[in-house]
């Protein structure tokens, strides 16, 4: 699964990596310690060209009755979301990027549990695979929400955790964000586990596990 990552390169870099225009969004910032709830930078297509927006994370579909109690939806299983009837049109038109330079895993060990940063070996930013959607409330108020995909473990990953994002290839960024584009079968070829020889994972501070804890030690290589 995925719930939590890091995401600290500068305003700058996003532009580069995706496109972007000349942005001017005084919301963002380095973020180390990325949480279910918060509100996240996300990678749109919007008439033909990339886009910055913001996010909250956990889907709050536009059908729902109401904002849930609980806590909402934040990761989604690829294998099955584009033939759920609950997924299959955000499947088809509501598909978005999540960037990131890592996330958090942790490998349980009977009642422990060690928290793993997970990287590309060259410590590039990345694409997560995500949906999205807009509900409005009676009042009129809109709320837009993202839920992130997740797919089987890779061999890096297996030894952490069963599940882990999944990962874009940079060739591959441009059909996920093409909203025109609905071949589910060329769409379904891109959700697949990420190749294990080109990522990293290591050891942290559990510090990681307070969502209040935001800072670059979080970052810092523990000894195994």
């Amino acid at each position: 699964m995925c719930g939590r990552y890091t995401i600290t390169v500068t305003l700058e870099e996003l532009e580069s990596m995706f496109r972007l225009g000349p942005l001017d969004n005084p919301n963002y910032r380095p973020r180390y310690n990325v949480a279910p709830g918060q509100m996240i930078p996300a990678i749109l297509a919007h008439e033909g060209k990339n886009r910055l927006g913001e996010l909250r994370w956990g889907l709050l579909p536009s059908w729902s009755q109401g904002e849930p109690s609980g806590r909402p939806l934040i990761n989604a299983r690829s294998e099955t979301v584009h033939d759920k009837p609950s997924f299959r049109g955000l499947f088809e038109r509501k598909r978005c990027i999540i960037p990131a330079d890592g996330f958090y895993e942790w490998q349980k060990n009977g009642t422990a549990r060690k928290p793993y940063r997970i990287v590309l070996k060259d410590r590039s930013l990345f694409s997560m695979a995500a949906l999205y959607d807009t509900w409005i409330g009676p009042d009129g108020r809109k709320v837009s929400t993202a839920v992130i995909l997740t797919t089987s473990a890779n061999e890096l990953m297996e030894p952490i955790h069963t599940r882990m994002p999944v990962i874009l290839r940079q060739e591959d960024e441009a059909l996920w964000l093409d909203r025109t584009k609905q071949d589910f079968e060329a769409l379904k070829a891109l959700l697949k586990p990420f190749h294990a020889g080109a990522m990293r994972a290591y050891p942290v501070s559990p510090a990681v596990g307070s969502v209040q804890n935001d800072t670059p030690e979080l970052l810092r290589e523990l000894s195994s």
